[in-house]
């Protein structure tokens, strides 16, 4: 249990890219249309919204391209590309609409997001230390930083940012989890479970802080509950892998290599 990462396992997204060649035959053409392009209307923006993440990753480069300097375009493309795995491509974008607008609070926060999620933690303490100092009653800036100071081991400082992130926002079901994950690294099974049982008691609890709910207790042997949950919240057959791998592992991240948990969950 000790050594249980909270990182979420993700799986990349391969592109297909044109040839140079064609690129460029293209590229006038293209630089053409898009110049005489404008930004989509907001009616069009928010169904995009509302789209999963591939779709959403080409409507916003779209956007960008035919309005390089939207900061909202830059934020959504960045979140978008950081969903599908594509982590360096998703603070490149981020790092665009900062180089435009150096004060955005939603590219630092998505900067930041972008780093914790590659693995790198460390290049995104500094934009979200900013995005805190700009804005000290934003619960978010300080969520993100309790991950990535944990990521960096720094965990006496992980918990008072998480700590200050429910005093400004009580009872935030992501931000419990996130500090119920860290206790679970720590082998603190139980303080664990404490957290997320009041992650889930709230109306807006995602999917994600649920299946780790069931996952601290399946991993104490708390099965009963743990396949309850389960069987609510994930289709049958996403179901059964996730008991079988509880069922057969005591830890997230076997020896032999199997998938984790989070891959399971679908990251």
């Amino acid at each position: 249990m000790s050594r249980m990462t909270a990182r979420l396992a993700t799986i990349a997204l391969l592109t297909l890219t044109a040839s140079p060649a064609l690129a460029e035959a293209r590229a006038p053409a293209d630089q053409a249309a898009s110049s005489l392009r404008q930004a989509s209307s907001p009616e069009i923006r928010a169904t995009y919204d509302r789209m999963d993440a591939l779709s959403r990753s080409v409507f916003w480069a779209s956007e960008q391209e035919a309005v390089p300097n939207d900061p909202v375009a830059g934020v959504r493309l960045a979140q978008a590309l950081r969903e599908l795995g594509r982590y360096d491509q998703a603070v490149e974008a981020a790092e665009t609409t900062l180089a435009i607008q150096p004060t955005n609070l939603d590219a630092m926060l998505e900067l930041g997001r972008a780093h914790i999620a590659r693995g790198q933690a460390f290049y995104g303490i500094g934009p979200l230390e900013r995005a805190r100092d700009q804005a000290p009653r934003d619960w978010r800036a300080y969520s993100l930083l309790g991950t990535a100071y944990e990521q960096v081991r720094r965990f006496d400082e992980a918990r008072s940012a998480w700590n200050q992130a429910l005093t400004l926002s009580p009872n935030n079901p992501d931000v419990l989890a996130n500090a119920a994950m860290s206790a679970a690294t720590q082998g603190d099974a139980p303080g664990a479970e404490t957290l997320l049982r009041r992650a889930v008691a709230q109306p807006n609890a995602s999917l994600k802080v649920k299946l780790n709910l069931a996952m601290v207790l399946g991993l104490q042997g708390k099965m009963g509950e743990a396949e309850q949950i389960l069987r609510r919240e994930m289709p049958p057959e996403q179901a059964e892998r996730n008991l079988r791998w509880l069922q057969d592992r005591g830890s997230p991240r076997s020896p032999d290599g199997t998938r984790t948990w989070t891959s399971l969950q679908g990251g």
